[in-house]
């Protein structure tokens, strides 16, 4: 039973994370598509926010985790 919630905790956790690093990524996005002239740095941390949103989906895929059917 304990296995058991300390599965959901971190599948929440998850879950949380996923929906900041995608709001931070879409944020990002949308400041570098508006700037004239992006600078490197800020391509770069788009680059980096991407595939850190990536690695989470994927890692939730991996643990089958699906945030309709986390209540």
């Amino acid at each position: 039973m304990r296995r058991r919630r300390q599965r959901q905790l971190v599948d929440k956790n998850l879950l949380n994370a996923i929906f900041y690093k995608e709001y931070k990524w879409r944020k990002l996005r949308d400041i570098v598509d508006r700037s004239v002239d992006p600078l490197d740095e800020a391509r770069h941390k788009l680059k980096l926010a991407e595939a850190t949103y990536m690695f989470l989906l994927k890692e939730a895929k991996h643990r089958k985790i699906s945030a309709l059917r986390m209540e």
